[in-house]
Formats: C-alpha cells, sequence, structure tokens
C-alpha cells in the first residue's frame, strides 16, 4: 500500500497535470460546404491533399470512386480561387498494371513542389475491396512539370513499402504521406500499421530523402507519434506540428502536438472538432522559411448527418485559436 505522503504526491501531480492540460490554448473547427466537389449522388470524393497555390489558383487532389472507402479509387484533381468554389479538372493518376502493387487502387494522394517539379505521392494496393479485405499499402510517387500533369509514374515505386520487420510499427502497411522540406531534405511524415493490429492502433512514422524523388530512409526514432489515423503536419517556426484527429491513446486525440526538432512531439493544443482526413493549405511548407504556423483553412472528407447512404465528400474546414 502507498504512504499517505506517496499518495498526496501522486494526487497532486494528476492534478497538476490537468491543470496544464485546461490550460492549452483552444483552436476551434468550423466545417463549411464547397462547390464542385461536394456532395454528389453516387460519386465518392475523399482523402483530400494538401494544398498548394500556383499563380492565382489553389488546387487539390483527391480520391475518387464509387464506393465509400478508398479502395476503388482513382486520383482526380480540382482548382479554385477562393477555396469555396472548386472546378473538377480530370483524372490525374489510374490505376496501375494488372498485378501491380498499385493495380487495384490508387488513393489517399499529397503534393510535394520541389526543384521546379511537381511530385504526387499516392497510396497503392493490389488487392481488390470485398468481404474480409485487408490492404497492402504502399507509397508510390508521380512527377509532372505542371500541377495539370501529365504525371510520370516513377519507375522504383514503391518509394516507401511496409517493413519486412513484422515488430516493426509498420510492418502491415503504409498510406497517408504528408511532406515538409527541412534542413535541405525532403521530410515524409506517414502511418504506418503493424501486422496483427487494427486500425485505431495505427501510429505516424517519419522517412527522409536527401532528394525529392527519394531514396526515403525510415527514422530511427519511428514511430514518432503513438497514434493518429490521419497524417496533417506543417513547419511551425522553427519546429514542426501535428494535428492528432480521434484516434490514438487518449492523452493527445483531439490535439496538436509540435516537436522543434520534428521527432519528438509534445502537446501544445487541444481541438475542438478537427478535420476528418484534412488537408491544408500551408503556404510555408517548402520554403524552409521559418515562418509557418497553424493552417487557416483547408479541405476534408464531409460528414453527411442523417444521410446513411450518402457516399463521402469534400468540405472545407477553417480554424480559429481561443486562448
Amino acid at each position: 500500500m502507498k504512504s499517505p505522503i506517496t499518495f498526496v504526491a501522486t494526487l497532486l501531480m494528476a492534478v497538476s497535470a490537468l491543470a496544464d492540460e485546461t490550460t492549452l490554448p483552444t483552436v476551434n473547427v468550423a466545417h463549411r460546404p464547397v462547390e464542385g466537389i461536394g456532395a454528389e449522388a453516387g460519386v465518392m470524393r475523399r482523402d483530400p491533399s494538401d494544398i498548394i497555390k500556383v499563380g492565382e489558383l489553389y488546387y487539390v487532389w483527391y480520391s475518387k470512386g464509387k464506393i465509400s472507402p478508398g479502395y476503388d479509387a482513382t486520383i482526380w484533381y480540382a482548382t479554385s480561387k477562393d477555396g469555396y468554389s472548386w472546378t473538377e479538372k480530370d483524372m490525374a493518376l489510374s490505376k496501375g498494371e494488372p498485378g501491380s502493387w498499385e493495380s487495384a487502387s490508387v488513393f489517399t494522394p499529397n503534393i510535394l513542389v520541389a526543384k521546379g517539379r511537381y511530385l504526387l505521392f499516392y497510396t497503392g494496393t493490389s488487392r481488390d475491396y470485398g468481404k474480409g479485405f485487408n490492404p497492402d499499402s504502399k507509397i508510390g510517387i508521380a512527377v509532372s512539370d505542371s500541377p495539370d500533369g501529365p504525371w510520370e509514374r516513377l519507375a522504383k515505386n514503391p518509394v516507401l513499402k511496409n517493413s519486412d520487420d513484422p515488430n516493426d510499427f509498420d510492418s502491415h502497411l503504409v498510406d497517408d504521406a504528408c511532406l515538409i522540406t527541412r534542413e535541405g531534405k525532403y521530410w515524409l511524415y506517414y502511418k504506418g500499421r503493424q501486422l496483427g493490429k487494427s486500425p485505431g492502433q495505427t501510429q505516424m512514422g517519419l522517412a527522409i530523402a536527401d532528394h525529392p524523388e527519394g531514396p526515403y530512409v525510415r527514422h530511427e526514432a519511428n514511430p514518432v507519434i503513438p497514434g493518429n489515423h490521419e497524417v496533417l503536419v506543417w513547419p511551425q517556426g522553427k519546429g514542426v506540428a501535428a494535428m492528432i484527429g480521434t484516434t490514438g491513446p487518449k492523452q493527445i486525440i483531439n490535439s496538436i502536438l509540435y516537436a522543434e526538432d520534428g521527432v519528438h512531439f509534445s502537446k501544445t493544443h487541444q481541438v475542438v472538432d478537427g478535420p476528418w482526413a484534412g488537408g491544408a493549405y500551408r503556404p510555408h511548407a517548402f520554403t524552409q522559411s521559418g515562418e509557418g504556423q497553424l493552417p487557416e483553412w483547408g479541405v476534408e472528407i464531409g460528414r453527411a448527418e442523417g444521410k446513411r447512404n450518402q457516399l463521402p465528400f469534400i468540405q472545407r474546414f477553417d480554424t480559429a485559436v481561443e486562448n
């Protein structure tokens, strides 16, 4: 049995931790409809990329298909002048060749702008969606001189695949690339799942490359975040911030984490009604300017309340900090 002194000390530590938690700034998130890529009968749009601006246009890429999950999809893109009214342009990337690692679906895209080129990171799976489905997803890259394409897949794809060590956190699958430029290198944050684990036990990892096209080498500290099912990171001043959704250990869900070194994260904000698989407008993501801050807006998977048969769609989110 603990002594009275030990018990009191433990209680005081718990109260102190709770006080620290309640004094953290809060990020409130608002959700709004958009035109052009919003709800549409018989059409699924989900898992939007982060947003870039080229000239006067914002660009976003996303998974598109006819079933609710992203496991039977191709990648499309849309443009907008204001972030509310979008014009769907065309398919950016089709499924891979029959029998390839990406033959069943290509989905969860994201974008890197580097050395005057555009690199479209995406997830692929070779397994057809159906009863007992279990994805074998890996990450590939397609490159273009224009955000409008055409896109050419790298011959060395996939550039990041699940670990061969069954004890690693990403031995079953990797997915959901999110890129920043840092210290003259290319930092790829991603989610991974270990063999035998459930989607709720997904964690976040980091791989770094000297060149935009790789090779991407896993960081020795992986997993860098012990949870989260969606990957949204951005440069925050000298460091890196990550928004955590509703999946993971209780102490980190619905929060923003920060790491000055981009690896060792701690909690800085609470988040109320955060985005679902959000893609943010991050103007400093590839600039190494040291001026990055919390994204003010982005797009996410829409929530159709009361409509059980509504397929996923894209909507907008906006953030506001309450101190």
